[in-house]
């Protein structure tokens, strides 16, 4: 097992269990104890779990929004795949909005190396797009960055996106269902979700099957603003099934 793929096993363990030792981590794992201690140590550091004698325990409360720090190591390879899939659907030299988010960030390490123009809505995605060498023209929006999340927010970003049009947007998403459609935990996020929507021809979502079924507090729009659902396995099938009866294309990575 990779480190990452380590660190994301005992991210998980962590977030589901509440808490776990090191013991446990290293029978799951089939690392070392002395390994475990190390990839505690760093995913503390990270913000991903709290350190506690002989092993860890989440620092997440029930309905809140889990940090980017923990997102960032669940689900890595289903995120993946998806941001393959979403990559194969957008056509050399279009216009891109690349929503923030995990899922989204796994979308832009692929697109820097196509001849695409992107604006990004997230700090971190941002820095991959302008790593040199890549072959994707990036727009920078204005706005101001939510804490730990890096996510553009405020009436600058609103500016940016109100004075724009998009070939296409890739969002991301909070919590999905046919009944209640697409919602965020933060109601700035929405509103920037809403605007970027507004500014798009089509729309695709990517999205781990964890989100669908789910609702946020925070409402940004009915399911029919989705051209297109990109997502994994470890989705619903019944609201798979409604979200197509609604007129969503779905595409399992």
């Amino acid at each position: 097992m990779s480190n990452a793929d380590r660190h994301g096993t005992i991210a998980q363990a962590v977030r589901e269990s509440g808490s776990v030792t090191v013991g446990q981590l290293a029978e799951l794992t089939g690392a070392s104890e002395m390994t475990i201690r190390r990839d505690l140590d760093a995913l503390a550091a990270q913000g991903v779990l709290e350190r506690v004698r002989g092993g860890a325990r989440t620092l997440l409360l029930r309905g809140q929004e889990p940090p980017f720090a923990l997102r960032a190591h669940d689900a890595v390879d289903a995120k993946r795949r998806i941001a393959a899939e979403v990559s194969s659907l957008i056509a050399d030299g279009e216009t891109v909005l690349l929503d923030s988010g995990t899922t989204c960030l796994e979308v832009a390490r692929l697109l820097r190396q196509r001849p695409v123009t992107v604006m990004p809505l997230s700090l971190q995605a941002i820095r991959i797009l302008a790593e040199p060498p890549g072959q994707a023209t990036l727009m920078v929006p204005g706005g101001r960055p939510r804490d730990a999340e890096g996510a553009l927010t405020g009436p600058l970003t609103l500016a940016s996106l109100a004075a724009l049009r998009f070939d296409t947007a890739v969002m991301g998403c909070c919590g999905l269902s046919e009944a209640d459609g697409l919602t965020a935990y933060d109601l700035d996020d929405a509103a920037v979700k809403k605007a970027g929507i507004s500014s798009s021809r089509r729309v695709i979502l990517a999205t781990d099957g964890s989100k669908l079924g789910r609702t946020a507090h925070a409402y940004v729009g009915p399911t029919t603003l989705l051209h297109t659902i990109v997502t994994d396995a470890t989705a619903p099938a019944d609201e798979l099934a409604a979200l197509e009866a609604a007129g969503t294309l779905i595409k399992t990575a």
